[in-house]
């Protein structure tokens, strides 16, 4: 089986892992993208976690001029409702679905396992954790939208799973109309997620950063 290639890095280094989290970059980035920001999100010393930043593959990108790029899926049309590769957005849920099964073959219980992303990567972090088939602990997904809203299946074993939504109000790319609009279909669905909003464009923030931090603890201390 051939997986993603990814980043890996243990906080705080050298503890035993007990948790992991598998975090998908944006259109256009890799895995190094969000891995600077592990230091700064503040967890427990007692807390032993596996951040995986793997690398999307390199594809052609039409809402770029067919520029090859590393990409979770095809962007079609940049309209509001964005129009995409699902089958390549699925395809990117399955490979996450291995970097999981690796994390359970590590020793890590899937219960600890949480699934984030920003960007096109959160739009695959729906897709990829609500159609696990196994419980997981969460799912983070960052100035994002739900690709697969209409088609998604969801296996009924993440019926109450914690999601937290992160969006800024000022995102010239991925307009916070998106981010609210997948609060809305997740609660529609049944889901109880938690909602901030930061005064910020497409990008992450200090704000965001301490938030990130005192959820994922929340959610592995229960």
């Amino acid at each position: 089986m051939d997986l993603l290639p990814a980043i890996e890095l243990v906080s705080p280094p050298g503890i035993e892992v007990s948790a992991s989290i598998i975090w998908l970059h944006g259109l256009g980035a890799d895995g190094n993208d969000f891995a600077p920001i592990v230091p700064q999100i503040p967890l427990p010393d007692s807390f032993g976690i596996r951040f995986v930043f793997p690398h999307a593959p390199s594809i052609p990108v039409t809402i770029n001029n067919g520029f090859v790029m590393p990409a979770w899926y095809d962007i079609k049309q940049m309209d509001v409702d964005r129009h995409v590769d699902e089958e390549q957005l699925q395809q990117s849920a399955r490979w996450v679905h291995q970097l999981i099964d690796r994390e359970v073959a590590r020793g890590v219980k899937s219960e600890r396992i949480i699934v984030a992303g920003f960007s096109q990567g959160g739009a695959v972090s729906f897709e990829a954790a609500l159609t696990y088939p196994k419980p997981l602990a969460g799912i983070m997904a960052l100035s994002t939208y739900f690709a697969t809203a209409g088609s998604v299946q969801i296996d009924p074993i993440h019926n109450t799973i914690p999601i937290m939504i992160c969006h800024g109000t000022l995102d010239p790319v991925v307009p916070e109309s998106l981010g609210r609009k997948s609060l809305a279909t997740l609660q529609n669905l049944g889901f109880v997620p938690e909602y901030n909003s930061y005064p910020m464009e497409h990008a992450v923030c200090p704000q965001e950063i301490a938030d990130i931090g005192d959820w994922v603890t929340r959610i592995l201390n229960s």
